[in-house]
């Protein structure tokens, strides 16, 4: 795993020309970071691109989205013409989601604006039948999984997997949303007509049930010319479909563990030509094997400890891969990282109501606000606490997190 800091070496010009001399004969151009989605996303990389030097400028989807510090235009991320004007404005653009249509991707490269990751490597993202096939044919070990256009081809796969398996829609699923654990093709009537009313080709994606000990996941990210760093492999714990806890690094995670995912996250990394900070969440299985669940081509709800229990937040590296820049040293800052996922929020009033008694309870605490409203579910925001023992630190992650809530 990738524990050792990354150290470049620093070169002094030296020079007895005034600054205004200086200033005359250079002519600086700060680099426009173009981020498309005005989510939580986009909203976290705005402070590390200030202290990058880059100028961030968001394309959100409305008014009042959790980036609007930053948004520079409100528009339709899936008309071109929208797209093209704000890329008009900055030198790299970039994504806080991963749903941009091909075709406007396609137009953007047309435009000679950088695109990271680009729209060869993002379709994996955008299409789970597409990741799965590509996933076989690099030699990488996922879940068995079909293509199924009809009631009977899913029949015949649940009969030959032990009458159940993990149905997703290919498109458009997150957070839970569009997976659904099946035990007969009559459950899934109503999605085989919604997909073949949608004018799709009416394809599901079926995928075993897997017996999993845990789940896992592992970030990295990567630079145009190939420089790649990685974080340690966390343990993801999930509620109702939904991320909510995350330690770092993964508690008992033997080296064979650890070392297959991060050669997993390589492969993927080099075998799509990813660009910035992906994600790779992973099936540890009873019998020691580690398997691909999803992937991301984004900074993602896994590295959000990385923000105050990393060298090098996710944040930050994303915007200097994409920047190809020198990318930052990924180590863990503490022997233990929780992170708490705020799910739902107050009933009444907003997070911030609650700082003064958080802060005064757990001064340690480390807040994270997606200027959202609160709403039952929903990611709202989170919380890192660092420490050196595992139950000490989660405990107080998840009393910190309960005093957000009601």
């Amino acid at each position: 795993m990738c524990t050792g800091r990354i150290v470049y070496p620093v070169f002094y010009n030296i020079s007895f020309e005034s600054a205004e001399e200086h200033a005359s004969e250079t002519e600086t151009h700060v680099l426009k970071i173009g981020v498309i989605g005005g989510g939580q996303l986009a909203r976290m990389m705005i402070p590390a691109a200030i202290n990058l030097a880059l100028d961030v400028r968001v394309l959100a989807e409305a008014p009042g989205s959790p980036a609007e510090i930053a948004a520079t235009s409100v528009g339709d991320y899936r008309d071109a013409a929208t797209v093209l004007a704000f890329a008009a404005e900055v030198d790299v653009i970039t994504f806080d989601h991963e749903h941009v249509p091909q075709s406007v991707l396609a137009a953007l490269v047309a435009t000679g604006v950088r695109v990271h990751p680009g729209p060869d490597a993002l379709l994996y993202a955008q299409d789970k039948l597409l990741m799965r096939a590509k996933l076989s044919e690099l030699g990488l070990p996922t879940p068995d999984w079909a293509e199924v256009r009809s009631a009977a081809e899913l029949q015949t796969f649940l009969d030959a997997h032990g009458g159940a398996g993990v149905l997703k829609t290919p498109r458009g699923g997150y957070d839970g949303k569009g997976v659904r654990v099946v035990r007969s093709a009559a459950e899934a009537t109503d999605w085989f007509t919604a997909v073949a009313e949608s004018g799709d080709t009416g394809s599901l994606l079926v995928e075993e049930l897997v017996d999993f000990t845990r789940e896992l996941a592992l970030l990295g990210a990567r630079r145009p010319g190939g420089q790649s760093a990685y974080w340690p492999v966390v343990e993801t714990i999930q509620r109702d479909g939904v991320c909510a806890e995350v330690l770092a690094p993964a508690p008992t995670s033997d080296t064979a563990v650890a070392a297959e995912a991060e050669r997993i996250a390589r492969a993927l990394a080099d075998g799509l030509g990813i660009t910035g900070v992906f994600a790779v969440e992973l099936f540890e299985t009873r019998d020691g094997r580690v398997l691909v669940n999803e992937m991301a081509m984004r900074p993602h709800n896994s590295g959000h400890w990385t923000q105050d229990g990393s060298f090098t937040s996710q944040f930050e590296q994303h915007l200097r891969a994409i920047a190809d820049l020198p990318l930052g040293d990924p180590a863990p800052r503490a022997p233990i990282t929780v992170m708490a996922n705020i799910l739902g929020g107050p009933v009444e009033g907003t997070l911030a109501d609650r700082y003064p008694l958080v802060m005064a309870q757990f001064p340690e605490a480390k807040i994270h606000n997606y200027n959202k409203e609160p709403r039952p579910g929903r990611k709202v925001g989170h919380v890192n606490v660092t420490g050196t023992d595992l139950g000490e630190v989660r405990t107080r992650a998840r009393e910190i997190e309960s005093l957000f809530q009601g």
